[in-house]
């Protein structure tokens, strides 16, 4: 058997999330020993064969063709971002896909001002894999002790899973956990084989059997708006909505919270500006003139 893919992983994944009814199959008086449908019932809908299905789903064919993707993507029920991560991910598995440069960590002055300027809102900004290259105050200060772990172990899904604070801090976190993990999903399919991600995920799933759980089960999201409800143990329970903004170019994200003036919500948002973080709050700053006398 030739070695996994991410494509014939995801495959599997999905094929196990669909029921027969749900095509329009039915299951008669057959007592079904697979979870979701069997690999022939994908193969006789999708139009192609079982032995072609099979090397695909065992990593065994690299080049479907797009016809064959769309046919698996209307029988596995892929929509939007699903379907697209399909498409990436057997443009990758058949090296059809140009290598994607590096993400630059240095953040642009003019959006480190941006910071500055949305402030009393929390702001921080992230890369692809949500490592946190900067934050205004409130920013660093909504994550409940992040300051207390250095610059570049501040990663936004690291402190999820890891940081005993967050299991606290996220009232929903089995929901905030799940679309933090369908999120680096999304990005494996924009960074196949990036070493930083890699090196995040393998780290998690070593770490914490949640992630390591949550990962298996091939879920994708990217993340462009929603509400958060907090328990912050310095200014107590708020509910935040938050917007996240592409910065063209860099492979950034600039996230921002917010809440309603002349709320509760909003007096405790404002109350994060006076909690003093312990460490720089915006990492890998530019040293300032002065600085450097």
């Amino acid at each position: 058997m030739a070695q996994q893919t991410d494509l014939s992983t995801f495959l599997r994944s999905r094929r196990a999330k669909v029921r027969p009814a749900d095509i329009g199959l039915t299951n008669g008086h057959t007592v079904r020993r697979t979870q979701g449908l069997r690999r022939e019932e994908v193969a006789a809908s999708a139009g192609v064969s079982v032995d072609y299905y099979t090397r695909l789903e065992q990593g065994r064919e690299r080049n479907p063709s797009i016809a064959v993707l769309e046919s698996l993507a209307t029988t596995l029920l892929l929509e939007g971002e699903e379907r697209d991560h399909l498409f990436r991910l057997a443009a990758h598995t058949g090296n059809r896909a140009q290598a994607t440069p590096p993400a630059p960590r240095a953040v642009r002055p003019a959006v480190r001002r941006l910071l500055d300027t949305v402030t009393p809102s929390p702001a921080y900004v992230l890369n692809r894999w949500n490592d946190m290259l900067a934050a205004n105050p409130a920013g660093l200060a909504l994550l409940a002790g992040l300051d207390e772990w250095p610059p570049a172990r501040r990663n936004t899904v690291r402190y999820i899973f890891l940081h005993p604070t967050a299991p606290t801090l996220f009232e929903d976190w089995g929901s905030i956990a799940h679309n933090a993990v369908a999120h680096l999903h999304a990005m494996e399919g924009l960074l196949p084989g990036a070493p930083a991600l890699q090196t995040l995920v393998d780290e998690l799933s070593e770490q914490s059997q949640e992630f390591r759980a949550l990962w298996q089960q091939h879920d994708v999201r990217s993340l462009s708006t929603g509400r958060k409800l907090l328990n912050h143990p310095n200014v107590g329970r708020m509910a935040l909505t938050y917007e996240v903004l592409d910065i063209t170019n860099d492979h950034q994200r600039l996230v921002i919270y917010q809440a309603p003036v002349g709320t509760v919500d909003h007096d405790s948002m404002m109350l994060l500006n006076l909690v003093n973080p312990s460490a720089e709050t915006t990492a890998e700053r530019p040293r300032r003139r002065s600085d450097q006398r």
